[in-house]
């Protein structure tokens, strides 16, 4: 089991395919993009499966999330999808994404056994979509979002952050399409993750923000601590169930003592927290010819280390080098 000094276990892998992205979010990355990673800095396919089997097998990982950067850009990703659904124990998967091109993959990802998606979307409004990603590509993460539905890839969540002065009225407005559509909304505060480090705590949404605004055309009961178990967002049932919307307060209300996750980037760096400022190197000792012991080895005693929480509405808070495009969701 990967266990840290806290207590708590690890059944959570998040698997980064790659860092490139084919929107530019302004709370990520500049318009110019950044400098992506070369081929060979990249773990190949078979490293990532026997990775993730190593963490399955060995290690009591139950789930297993593909990310990026945007995942559906690495060309093998069906492939990989298809043997680790072989895997014995099989774990759960999903896949976090922007949408672009799900349309197209949806049902060869349900075919390899994907379980899931969660996709982002922050706005309803064409032109927003267009300010916040510098692309016009709102309709294709639509129609990506009703393939994966009609493919069942289901629940889809949708995960919204809201930014001020340009989407942070549109709350209530998503709440209601999602529930139109069955779709899972989740609203997420913006966290320090943006490659240009310009993001300001005072400038933020905050989960009070949200719920504030939500209960403006709708009444939100919240589910208990049982239903919630280690999931970081708090869920509130609407207007009595059966549907509900989460919220995922990163900064103002962590979900640290509850945290299962271990990160893997996509060139094989083991992270214990998405704000963790040290890495444990897995892919180096794959290709200096690691047995599965040793690597087990390493990535225990990464997630050793774990600390007890982020940090991140601490003024003491240091921004992690890597940004969300290169660590994964």
């Amino acid at each position: 089991m990967l266990l840290d000094t806290f207590g708590r276990t690890a059944t959570d892998l998040r698997v980064s395919l790659t860092d490139r992205c084919n929107l530019r979010c302004t709370y990520c990355m500049p318009e110019e993009g950044l400098q992506w990673l070369g081929k060979p800095d990249l773990l190949t396919d078979d490293e990532i499966v026997r990775l993730i089997r190593i963490a399955v097998t060995d290690l009591g990982i139950t789930e297993v999330r593909f990310t990026g950067g945007e995942p559906l850009l690495r060309p093998g990703l069906v492939g990989i999808v298809e043997r680790v659904a072989a895997l014995e124990p099989r774990p759960q998967m999903s896949l976090t994404t922007n949408g672009i091109g799900l349309e197209r993959t949806a049902p060869a990802l349900k075919a390899a056994g994907l379980d899931r998606v969660n996709v982002s979307l922050d706005t309803l409004r064409p032109e927003v979509f267009q300010q916040l990603t510098r692309r016009k590509r709102h309709d294709d993460v639509l129609r990506g979002m009703a393939a994966a539905r009609e493919a069942g890839l289901s629940p889809v969540k949708v995960n919204a952050v809201l930014m001020p002065g340009l989407n942070d009225d549109e709350a209530p407005d998503l709440l209601a399409w999602a529930i139109e559509h069955d779709y899972e909304l989740r609203f997420i505060e913006q966290m320090p993750l943006d490659a240009q480090h310009g993001w300001q705590r005072d400038g933020m949404i905050t989960a009070g923000d949200i719920l504030q605004s939500l209960r403006t055309r709708f009444d939100l009961t919240e589910e208990g601590a049982d239903e919630r178990g280690s999931a970081p967002a708090e869920r509130w049932l609407v207007d009595g169930g059966p549907h509900r919307v989460g919220v995922i307060a990163s900064v103002t209300r962590p979900f640290c003592r509850a945290c299962d996750r271990t990160r893997l980037t996509a060139d094989g760096q083991v992270r214990n927290c998405l704000f963790a400022r040290e890495e444990s190197d897995l892919r180096g000792a794959l290709r200096d010819g690691a047995s599965d012991a040793e690597i087990v080895e390493r990535w225990k005693a990464a997630m050793w280390g774990k600390k007890a929480g982020a940090g991140l509405d601490d003024p003491s808070f240091v921004q992690p080098e890597r940004p969300m495009s290169a660590i994964g969701g």
